[in-house]
């Protein structure tokens, strides 16, 4: 029996081994043209590692469309940028119908695909499209399909939504609902590089020519590496971590008692289930083949930030969300 379990082993260690050796490779090759940003690049594979979509926050000029643009080439994957604004309409994304006539003049309708149908879509500057455009991207990116004059489309394999939004100008912008929010795996935050990445940066984008991205694998290779994912094995340390963790940061909890009455609203099930999936893919491209409760605390923020919010009193107090992960993390963990 040890001996069949140890032939059944071997292949999915290979399995994994090669999945993390590719991730590595995708990581460093959006590390040649991403500079200072590793924890950014990291969060956003671990989103795609774990079939997930992204929500990218930041300042204009942190590169945000130049990752999308990264990961897509990197990746292997065909990739399309759309531009959110006031009067983006629905089929602008998902695309229409239109009624063309042969040259025997039959008339019939034709599907005409919109840039939703890709493998990476950077939806830019979402939060500036009207509710119901939102809606109907938020619902392509569940289901993985859309649904035009009672017709299914499928959408590619794979299919993955990178978002962004831009903390600053909040004028004439629709802000997503929280049940919208929790359909993004991560909120990935952008900061300013530090000093020693931006002179690199500075010295690598405006001497000679600019290094662009390269191929490294294929969608196959992304495809397989998330099936990977979904097969490394988790400990019970680590699931009580995040059950702990996920339960403690909704309203009355009793798990930490010096937070309760602080939390207006917090994350439900989904946070569970994008915890386990994170944990796993981190794990892989750190090159280990479990996770740990340490991967629980580095994803803890990108988890639960956009999946809760706090109540007036304690906002009142100076407590912000992230303060509140913090301290969870320090006494549950």
């Amino acid at each position: 029996m040890n001996e069949t379990s140890g032939e059944e082993l071997g292949p999915a260690v290979e399995r994994a081994e090669r999945a993390a050796e590719i991730a590595r490779a995708v990581r460093a090759g959006i590390g040649e043209v991403i500079f200072g940003q590793k924890d950014v690049i990291d969060q956003a594979l671990i989103t795609l590692l774990a079939g997930g979509h992204g929500l990218l926050i930041g300042v204009p000029g942190l590169a945000k469309t130049k990752l999308v643009e990264a990961m897509g080439i990197v990746l292997g994957l065909d990739w399309k940028r759309v531009q959110f604004t006031p009067d983006l309409m629905p089929a602008d994304i998902i695309g229409s119908e239109v009624l063309e006539e042969t040259d025997d003049r039959h008339r019939a309708f034709r599907f005409l695909k919109g840039p939703v149908f890709t493998q990476l879509l950077m939806a830019d500057e979402i939060n500036r499209a009207s509710p119901r455009t939102q809606s109907a991207l938020l619902q392509a990116m569940q289901e993985r399909q859309v649904t035009v004059a009672g017709a299914r489309n499928d959408l590619p394999k794979p299919f993955h939504v990178l978002a962004t939004q831009n903390p600053l100008e909040q004028e004439g912008t629709y802000p997503l609902p929280e049940a919208q929010l929790d359909r993004f795996l991560l909120q990935i935050d952008i900061g300013y590089p530090d000093k020693t990445a931006e002179k690199e940066m500075l010295l690598a984008t405006t001497f000679g020519q600019e290094k662009t991205a390269q191929p490294v694998c294929t969608p196959a290779d992304l495809m397989e590496a998330q099936a990977v994912v979904r097969h490394i094995p988790v400990g019970d340390t680590v699931v009580e971590s995040i059950l702990r963790l996920v339960r403690a940061a909704r309203p009355e909890s009793d798990v930490a008692p010096d937070l309760r009455n602080v939390v207006a609203w917090g994350p439900g099930p989904r946070a569970s289930q994008a915890f386990m999936l994170a944990c796993r893919a981190r794990a892989l491209i750190e090159g280990r083949l479990a996770p740990s409760t340490d991967d629980v605390v580095a994803l803890a923020q990108p988890v639960l930030r956009h999946r809760m919010a706090l109540n007036f009193a304690a906002r009142a107090e100076g407590l912000t969300v992230v303060t509140v992960i913090d301290r969870l993390c320090r006494t549950l963990l």
